[in-house]
């Protein structure tokens, strides 16, 4: 038996087993079970054979963002619009065959676009390229699901469950769990708040379906079985994904208010270039980008449109400092910064104040 006839028994035998207190062990081990088959299926034990044909592109620009979706949804529509790439567009499924490229420009940042080919259901197990896809997919910093919504929330939980089933973890925070393998000591279990879906017993089972039988774990909040999998295999990533309906042109307004109103979506129409430019603002506020202004001593800050360096949002005046060259932080001495970030402008601030958006910094060197 394969491993894809492995885990489509597993999830069969999950669906049918029913949840209450007497099963819950069983069902914690079978997804244990189902996790781990699944890190097979993506990273394959055997090193050998020919190599793969991947299509990643080079990182470029200030962030990268990967559009996801089921073929014919106007991925490429929307990057030949908001980019001066031209990605080719028809009115049949797979046109785009490969990785295609393009640069958004806005407030001076670029942000770099992939346009992905369509996935279709099944992708996390290999079908129609659907693993290239996805692992182009968790590079990038921010996913945009590209949906029809002429056909409802159908495509949405499809695509959710595959990139779930490949450790891509849309919109969630990770689990706040401290958990480290040890030589010898065996299972210490620390809790620092009542746990109501998972208990010791059921830990220490987990942990045996991955022979760890000496390991330290704090649980610093309520997290799920499904949570504690994810921590002790490591490899999941946590992404803002926004969820793009397009085609409302063909829908009433009742149904677009409604899409509008879902948490993290945003409605547009690729044929009308309706909504595009609320669209982009949205992408830079989902990847928390600032932009920060410098000033030389003596002379007015450079506050031109091409002007200024972009940052991610939180990050301090060290960060600028190794932004603008790699030597300037170990010659530091302070920074006069005027903004927001401030309680009074200007103000003398050390290396770790945080900066926000359209401050601007003139640093001074010992």
């Amino acid at each position: 038996m394969g491993i894809v006839e492995k885990i489509q028994e597993i999830e069969r035998e999950i669906s049918r087993t029913q949840k209450n207190k007497a099963t819950e062990y069983h069902l914690g081990l079978l997804k244990a079970k189902l996790a781990k088959y699944r890190q097979q299926l993506l990273e394959p034990a055997s090193k050998g054979g020919a190599k793969g044909e991947g299509f990643d592109v080079l990182k470029s620009g200030d962030a990268r963002v990967a559009l996801v979706g089921f073929p014919s949804v106007g991925k490429s529509t929307f990057l030949s619009t908001v980019t001066n790439t031209e990605s080719v567009a028809a009115n049949y499924e797979f046109t785009t065959l490969t990785c295609i490229p393009g640069v958004i420009e806005y407030q001076g940042a670029n942000i770099q676009l992939l346009d992905l080919p369509g996935i279709i259901e099944g992708a996390s197990q290999g079908k129609g390229r659907g693993r290239q896809v996805i692992s182009v997919a968790k590079t990038a910093d921010l996913i945009l699901m590209m949906l029809d919504a002429t056909k409802g929330d159908v495509q949405r939980s499809l695509l959710e469950t595959e990139l779930e089933s490949v450790g891509i973890r849309l919109n969630k925070p990770r689990p706040n769990l401290y958990f480290k393998r040890k030589n010898t000591g065996g299972i210490k279990f620390t809790q620092t708040t009542p746990l109501t879906h998972c208990n010791e017993k059921m830990i220490q089972t987990i942990l045996h379906e991955y022979k760890i039988f000496n390991a330290e774990i704090v649980f610093r909040e309520d997290s799920t079985v499904d949570e504690f999998i994810d921590v002790i295999q490591g490899n999941q990533v946590y992404l803002k994904c926004l969820y793009v309906y397009n085609k409302i042109d063909q829908l009433s307004l009742e149904e677009v208010d409604r899409l509008a109103r879902l948490p993290h979506s945003v409605v547009i129409s690729c044929e009308w270039n309706l909504n595009l430019d609320y669209m982009i603002q949205k992408i830079w506020e989902y990847l928390s980008l600032i932009r920060v202004y410098t000033k030389k001593p003596g002379n007015a800050p450079d506050l031109g449109p091409e002007d200024g360096i972009i940052l991610r949002g939180g990050c301090t005046v060290e960060h600028c400092c190794h932004a603008l060259h790699r030597t300037l932080a170990s010659q530091f001495r302070y920074a006069i910064v005027w903004g927001t970030s401030t309680k009074f402008s200007p103000q003398r601030v050390g290396i770790h104040h945080v900066l926000d958006h359209e401050d601007v910094i003139q640093i001074v060197k010992k």
